[in-house]
């Protein structure tokens, strides 16, 4: 089960992915105030807020919520102004971690993201020794089940897909990030809906964990996404079957 591509089924089988909505919102609320802010609220000619309004309606978010945070952003509404900030770490057994977030508070978020990892084994890293450990690729997973191999790896690798990967029950289709949008809809046009779509930050080779720095990379990964100002978690994690089902006991 390898890193952040599995992450989505590890919070769907510990029956998070509902209870947490209302934070999915809050976090797409914030990216879509942020790269209107950058690029102007014409998602035509802004390909950063056009991929996140994408992510919004795949979450079903109401289209009233995504024309005020636009609105925030462009300076028609109030609102608060956040700055983006990416903090790299250590987790257990030496798993790199990338963190990306946006805060009104950089003082208050760094203190407290260092304080979680303190808790749960981790440590922040100096500038770039986890960063190098990635790379920025356009992530789309596809379940199995809804679309035939050849049809999805004919339709993506057309639409300028990298690479089509089998990870266990998905489909993790690698792109260029300027790919992304035309992959993500090269997709939809085969009538099926991506578990997840992101511009991601996907690791060049994993470490694999079992035991207790599986079960503490796990709660790590929780408490982290659960920050208010964190935006994306990745990491370089390899965990078996197994270990996410002793967690789940």
């Amino acid at each position: 089960m390898s890193g952040h591509s599995k992450w989505h089924t590890i919070k769907h089988k510990k029956g998070a992915a509902d209870a947490k909505r209302g934070r999915i919102f809050t976090r797409i609320i914030k990216e879509i105030t942020v790269a209107a802010r950058a690029g102007g609220g014409d998602a035509d000619s802004n390909p950063r807020l056009r991929t996140i309004i994408a992510e919004a309606k795949a979450v079903n978010m109401p289209a009233d919520n995504i024309k005020k945070a636009i609105r925030r952003g462009t300076g028609e509404e109030p609102g608060v102004s956040y700055e983006e900030v990416v903090y790299e770490a250590y987790g257990p057994g030496g798993t790199a971690i990338i963190l990306e977030g946006l805060t009104d508070n950089k003082n208050r978020t760094v203190g407290e993201i260092r304080h979680l990892l303190d808790k749960y084994n981790g440590k922040m890293a100096d500038r770039n020794t986890a960063l190098r450990k990635f790379s920025k690729k356009g992530q789309v997973i596809v379940e199995k089940a809804r679309v035939a191999e050849d049809a999805l790896m004919a339709a993506v690798l057309e639409a300028g897909a990298d690479d089509m990967v089998d990870d266990e029950d998905n489909w993790e289709v690698l792109a260029a990030p300027a790919a992304f949008d035309a992959v993500c809809e090269a997709v939809r046009k085969l009538g099926v809906e991506p578990v997840s779509a992101a511009v991601a930050m996907v690791p060049f080779e994993f470490v694999k964990l079992t035991g207790k720095e599986a079960q503490s990379m796990l709660r790590l990964m929780d408490v982290l996404e659960d920050h208010d100002d964190v935006q994306h978690v990745w990491s370089n994690f390899d965990i078996d079957e197994k270990e996410l089902e002793a967690s789940l006991s």
